[in-house]
């Protein structure tokens, strides 16, 4: 999961690639990087952290330019060490090409091979977003012939990636002296979307809030395996490059990763969550009768849309009990258990006010590993709340995602393999309930009935690429960061990147 944008504008773009990124920083807070073109020549500075830590003054005079682009990185493969895999990634041929990535190949291992032995291309780094850059820059000057750059020929590039290369992929690619590209893969996994300024500015960016919030009208998203392709002088260029694109956005951006600001496929991100809280009643009234509900608080911050409308539709007081301290490190970094449960205490703080002798209902919005939730219902328990009861706006998580989201491997998974009481009994709470997967499918979909469906992977077990089987499940996550200590990774949602701290 990370976040791109990229602008074309008639001025300087380094602070305007700046301001999205910010806006864009719950996607990614490993690393950041922006490049920009001035006079054909590419200024580019990239590193490990937030983006407030990265730039600095001295950086930001150093990419001139009146086009660019930019990325957050939050990795799922690679070497999440190596300050070489931050993007964006840049080859010298053709024409000189810089590439931004959000989403995760599954094929990258076929791609490498075969760029060494037919393309004959070398791959630096252990990133799949280099090996889309070499694919890509393959296939132009395929398509070019050494001849001028048209945009029928970016298309037909495209087009020859969309037949190459598998998996999840919105991407940004600018290309020397010619314009910006922008395409997505040909089920729309990942989002992208395309805003313009008064003065003609062009921007992309993967949600509609960078847009926005940089003082941008949101026009449209980027269509599934669509590419748009703007020149230098704002000219904009789209086309259809997939043979048979389906809009099938991942489901798990609704419930969790993406802002609740923004507009995602024509879907408001907020509304999204707010049905979820209206479905998630009806389960929960069949678990536990309302009038044995003393309050209903949120696990901070994505579920609170839906604490909200389920605190609505029950008719039980919606009170906030837990204080979320925005300034400590995030939970999975930490070297072992006992300094995960430490650091969890250390990022919520109880209102013991709110739980003191009352039946609590907590709403999370999915539970991953399940190790910071069991955490999170001691604290409640110490806090004094005669019971605990626990809700998931998600379905449970039984299986890997493998594009572009740090799920853990299926064993880390706390519901795979196990039924919805062993789970509660883990987590140790009175009651467990869970999002049904069809109910959430159906909330969400309702929003846009031009939605062909939904990857729901991670919690539904079918992979929408149709290249997805046990070994190749096997073989993604061998290459997942964080492999060599199964405790020091917690990808529970306290462990990703919030959407409300960008």
């Amino acid at each position: 999961m990370c976040g791109i944008v990229g602008v074309v504008s008639s001025g300087p773009v380094n602070q305007l690639i700046y301001d999205a990124l910010l806006l864009l920083q719950h996607r990614g807070q490993d690393a950041a990087g922006i490049v920009t073109q001035q006079e054909r020549k590419f200024f580019m500075h990239k590193a490990k952290g937030m983006v407030r830590d990265v730039f600095r003054t001295r950086n930001m005079r150093a990419l001139p330019g009146s086009v660019g682009l930019g990325q957050v990185r939050y990795p799922t493969a690679g070497n999440a060490d190596s300050e070489e895999e931050a993007q964006p990634f840049y080859v010298n041929a053709p024409f000189g090409i810089v590439l931004v990535h959000n989403g995760n190949l599954t094929n990258a291992d076929v791609l490498k091979a075969e760029l060494f032995s037919t393309d004959h291309r070398h791959i630096n780094t252990e990133s799949d977003s280099e090996v889309l850059l070499n694919v890509f820059a393959h296939e132009l000057d395929r398509s070019t012939r050494g001849a001028q750059l048209h945009p029928d020929d970016v298309f037909a590039a495209v087009s020859a990636v969309h037949r190459r290369v598998r998996g999840s992929y919105a991407v940004i690619a600018l290309i020397a002296g010619h314009g910006v590209l922008a395409f997505r893969d040909p089920f729309g996994i990942r989002p992208l979307s395309i805003g313009r300024g008064q003065d003609g500015t062009l921007m992309l960016a993967s949600e509609s809030v960078a847009l926005e919030g940089t003082g941008h009208v949101f026009e449209r998203s980027v269509a599934p395996g669509e590419a748009v392709f703007i020149a230098l002088d704002g000219t904009l260029h789209a086309r259809q490059c997939a043979e048979q694109p389906r809009l099938n956005p991942c489901i798990f951006e609704y419930v969790y990763l993406a802002r609740p600001d923004s507009v995602l496929d024509g879907v408001s991100v907020y509304q999204a969550r707010l049905n979820l809280g209206e479905t998630l009643a009806k389960r929960v009234i069949s678990t536990v009768p309302p009038n044995e509900i003393d309050v209903i608080i949120p696990i901070p911050e994505s579920s609170r849309p839906s604490a909200t409308q389920l605190a609505h539709l029950l008719g039980v007081p919606y009170r906030e009990g837990f204080v979320k301290n925005r300034y400590v490190g995030r939970t999975f970094i930490m070297p072992g258990q006992g300094v995960r449960k430490k650091s969890v205490r250390q990022k919520l703080n109880v209102i013991t006010s709110e739980f003191k002798g009352r039946n609590v209902l907590l709403v999370d919005d999915s539970i991953v590993r399940g190790t910071t939730s069991r955490e999170i219902v001691q604290m409640a328990r110490d806090a004094g709340a005669k019971k605990v009861y626990l809700a998931s706006a998600a379905p449970p998580v039984r299986f890997p995602n493998v594009y572009g989201i740090d799920m853990p491997t299926p064993g880390e998974l706390v519901a795979h393999g196990r039924t919805v009481e062993e789970v509660r009994q883990i987590i140790g709470c009175d009651a467990l309930i869970y999002q049904d997967v069809e109910a959430m499918k159906r909330a969400i979909g309702s929003l846009n009935p031009a939605l062909d469906g939904f990857d729901a992977s991670c919690f539904d077990g079918v992979y929408v690429t149709g290249d997805i089987d046990p070994e190749d499940i096997a073989r993604i996550n061998q290459a997942r960061i964080g492999q060599e200590d199964p405790l020091a990774q917690d990808s529970s949602r306290l462990a990703l990147p919030n959407a409300q701290e960008a």
